[in-house]
């Protein structure tokens, strides 16, 4: 539990509907993405850990996030299919919870190994999940070297997308449909918002566009639970 908040996680094949009523609920009045019951079962699908933050004090979901534990190329991966979070005060503390819960996991799947952590944003807050990485790809005034472009080209097949990916921007084309993605959007501005809106090129929400990125959670970090920080 951080800051009020509980937080679950169990395998995605024991998602009842009524959970995915609720997770589409909560995404319904998101401004990036409104993941729907019918995309969310797909996900359900497609993901092998499924997390939720709920209000500890009246079980309210402010969050939840798929994702998977594997390695790419050998490399320990920690991947972020989509995530969803309330625009409530409670959003901030439920990513951090999230993400303290699913570094958890990662330490004990990947113990003294550094572990990537991948996933797609449609806003620059979104950045929020970072806190703690390092060598995050894309970040301001840095130009990305071939192997983290290399880095960009595998995400973006992981995710399925890959024929849509600029490797020099990291822009994922949408097509119209629903993008897999972590929409977080908080209702107050966050200073991730303007501190890598920079990262960010010409984003069409509505056609489904959005940015792969991803960062080095590294192992003493993971070990000593400092993460997020």
């Amino acid at each position: 539990m951080s800051n009020g908040i509980e937080v679950s996680t169990k395998d995605c094949t024991g998602l009842t509907d009524g959970e995915l009523a609720e997770m589409a609920d909560l995404s319904a009045a998101s401004r990036a993405a409104a993941f729907e019951v019918g995309f969310l079962s797909k996900q359900r699908e497609e993901w092998v850990l499924v997390t939720h933050a709920r209000e500890a004090e009246n079980g309210k979901l402010r969050g939840y996030a798929f994702s998977t534990l594997e390695r790419i190329g050998g490399t320990p991966s920690l991947l972020i299919g989509l995530a969803a979070f309330t625009s409530t005060r409670a959003c901030t503390q439920a990513v951090d919870a999230v993400m303290h819960d699913l570094y958890r996991r990662a330490v004990l799947a990947f113990p003294d190994e550094d572990v990537l952590v991948g996933t797609r944003f449609g806003h620059p807050a979104a950045y929020r999940c970072f806190t703690g990485l390092e060598e995050v790809v894309p970040r301001p005034e840095h130009k990305a070297s071939g192997e983290e472009r290399a880095w960009g080209r595998r995400l973006a097949k992981r995710f399925g997308v890959e024929g849509r990916l600029d490797d020099r921007t990291f822009l994922i084309t949408g097509e119209g449909d629903v993008a897999g993605l972590f929409d977080y959007e908080p209702s107050r501005e966050p200073k991730e918002a303007g501190n890598y809106a920079c990262c960010f090129p010409e984003i069409d929400s509505a056609r489904g566009d959005s940015l792969v990125a991803f960062g080095w959670a590294m192992a003493e970090q993971l070990a000593d639970g400092s993460l997020p920080r």
